[in-house]
């Protein structure tokens, strides 16, 4: 197993996992435990993204090693991830902001939306590190756009 991989791929289930503890603590009418748990939530993510943004930035991407037939199929599967972990950042972001904002109300709506595409996003993480590194040999090490393109 590849060690920055599979660290980084540990922080964001780490946060998948407390964000469900958090939103039980907030089910329980236990406000104080659930904003403990979700700011470390947020630490885990962020942890997560300094260290694959440090191996992207100093190290590259792995390309996907698996066969030339299913390569078009990860492909689309890799931007859908990319796609929905983006857009978990940006509500996760809004959403944080808003309860230490106390803007509850809007917080609540949200809420409940962020959590939901935050779980998606780490299970499609998890699949993408699976099918890179366990199920599959990675492919070369190479830029980001050329490990997601193809090349």
């Amino acid at each position: 197993m590849p060690f920055l991989p599979t660290i980084s791929t540990f922080f964001i289930v780490t946060s998948a996992v407390l964000v469900a503890i958090g939103w039980g603590f907030i089910l329980k009418g236990k406000p104080k435990a659930h904003k403990r748990t979700m700011l470390s939530a947020a630490v885990s993510a962020l942890l997560f993204f300094i260290i694959y943004v440090s191996r992207t930035a100093f190290i590259g991407n792995t390309s996907f090693g698996g066969p030339d037939d299913i390569k078009i199929y990860y492909t689309i599967f890799l931007i859908f991830h990319i796609i929905l972990a983006t857009t978990g950042a940006l509500f996760g972001l809004v959403t944080i902001t808003l309860a230490l904002k106390r803007k509850i109300n809007i917080h609540r709506k949200i809420g409940p939306i962020t959590s939901i595409i935050w779980f998606c996003s780490a299970a499609t993480g998890v699949a993408v590190y699976l099918l890179l590194y366990i199920i599959y040999d990675g492919g070369q090490t190479t830029s980001m756009l050329k490990a997601i393109l193809g090349g």
